[in-house]
């Protein structure tokens, strides 16, 4: 009997820690429960203050845009000349320095013409007495047509009139040997055929010339000169189509020297070449510039800067308030009325003495930030401080808040 309470005990005993087990279980599921579906409340932590950068800005201007166009350029003469003999003989004089500035018409090479003189003598004597010839034929044929035909025969007339034709053509021939003649003996002297400067001399006194020999010296003209650069076919078309409407620019042509210098005269149109070279799809156009100081030097090469006489005005950015974009593109930040900042794309021309023109994303008046731009993020408020000449070396300079 006793036995039987002891084990009744154990078991209730058991089945109490199991009760409490359970008990405890679900407990914890109900608390986890609960939990989820009513959070407690987080503390509130502290709002960080909103950044505040300090830049510089500037408002988009209207600008005049002139950037010139650039054009490697080649510098050629006008006319050049290669003087050859026309007859051959010594070299007698040599009426020139090598280097010197000649005109047109200018005695530069004397020959011997002794010979030539002799020949010019000789055929003005031939002439004569073709002449004599010919005046003594002209009379026989005159009395043989006056004479009685009794006393002639058909024959004798016809001698007679051959006879005075013949003595015509003789005297023809000798004057046209008379004009040969004088020609050689006035090419006895080389002139110069245009003004120009003259170069190296391959003849000197003494020495025998002729035309097989080659030139004696070359002249090129220098004043004006001509000064010649490709245009590609699309750039030539366009300025083509607008000549024919009557809208083509008018454009300034300045020449920069080899040593960096800027020459001191314009040049003009003169024209441009017949043909496109299939090679490069270029089209030659050739300028003519006044060159009296001789610092425009044939087959040099120069740099062509063109631009417009009228240039056209276009909102202007500072080039500092520019920054690149991912992609490629361009970007500026923008202030806003409320003192905060956007970003901005651009689109914008080349720059030009510290500005770059805008095409589109931008409209006058509005205000580029040009310093501080390394911290800026969008809807970031900002104080403004007057630019400084920093800001033209340093983008992301921070200036001096202003009072």
């Amino acid at each position: 009997m006793s036995e039987n309470n002891e084990s009744k005990n154990k078991g209730g005993a058991v089945g109490a820690v199991i009760g409490t087990v359970v008990l405890a279980v679900a407990c914890a599921a109900g608390g986890w429960i609960a939990r989820g579906l009513f959070p407690p409340k987080m503390p509130k932590m502290p709002q960080m203050p909103q950044m505040t950068a300090t830049v510089a800005v500037k408002e988009v201007e209207e600008r005049t845009y002139n950037l010139p166009e650039k054009f490697v350029a080649h510098a050629e003469p006008v006319q050049e000349v290669d003087l050859l003999p026309q007859v051959d003989g010594y070299i007698k004089e040599v009426r020139f320095k090598e280097g010197d500035i000649v005109k047109a018409g200018t005695v530069l090479y004397v020959l011997d013409d002794e010979r030539y003189h002799a020949v010019a003598n000789q055929r003005k004597a031939d002439l004569e007495a073709a002449e004599a010839e010919a005046r003594r034929a002209a009379r026989y044929w005159e009395r043989m047509q006056n004479a009685d035909a009794r006393g002639i025969t058909q024959l004798e007339r016809d001698n007679a009139e051959a006879g005075a034709e013949k003595a015509k053509a003789a005297v023809l021939q000798a004057k046209a040997n008379l004009v040969v003649a004088e020609y050689d003996l006035k090419k006895a002297v080389v002139v110069a055929p245009i003004s120009g400067q003259i170069g190296k001399t391959s003849a000197h006194v003494g020495d025998y010339v002729a035309p097989s020999k080659g030139a004696l010296a070359r002249i090129v003209q220098i004043d004006p000169i001509r000064v010649t650069f490709p245009l590609t076919d699309r750039a030539y078309v366009g300025w083509r189509a607008a000549l024919k409407k009557g809208k083509a620019p008018e454009y300034r042509m300045r020449l920069i020297l080899p040593d960096g210098s800027e020459y001191d005269r314009e040049g003009k149109w003169d024209f441009d070449d017949n043909e496109m070279s299939k090679d490069t799809a270029t089209i030659i156009m050739r300028l003519s510039f006044p060159n009296p100081d001789r610092l425009l030097v044939p087959n040099s090469y120069v740099t062509l800067l063109t631009d417009r006489r009228e240039p056209p005005k276009m909102p202007c950015i500072p080039q500092q308030a520019v920054f690149d974009l991912v992609g490629g593109s361009q970007g500026v930040w923008v202030l806003k009325d409320d003192m905060t900042v956007e970003q901005r794309v651009v689109d914008l021309r080349e720059m030009s003495e510290g500005w770059q023109p805008v095409v589109k994303g931008l409209e006058l008046g509005e205000k580029v930030v040009i310093s501080g731009i390394g911290k800026l993020g969008p809807g970031m408020k900002v104080k403004l401080a007057d630019p400084t000449d920093n800001d033209d070396l340093n983008p992301n300079y921070q200036p001096p808040v202003k009072e």
